[in-house]
């Protein structure tokens, strides 16, 4: 791998590289969406914090 990174006529311009980062990444999140559905234990958790945050207001 040293041997590509050496070869400057092959690197590319910093514009080029964010947008295949941002396409890699939209990809990824769509095939790694998280499940519909929170384990029992968290979704009991997180109606507590928003019963609480509706009391505090």
């Amino acid at each position: 791998m040293t041997g590509l990174l050496a070869n400057d006529s092959e690197q590319i311009d910093r514009r080029t590289s964010r947008s295949i980062c941002d396409a890699v990444g939209e990809r990824l999140q769509q095939s790694l969406r998280p499940e519909p559905h929170l384990p029992t234990h968290l979704e009991q958790l997180l109606n507590e914090l928003k019963r609480r945050e509706r009391e505090s207001h």
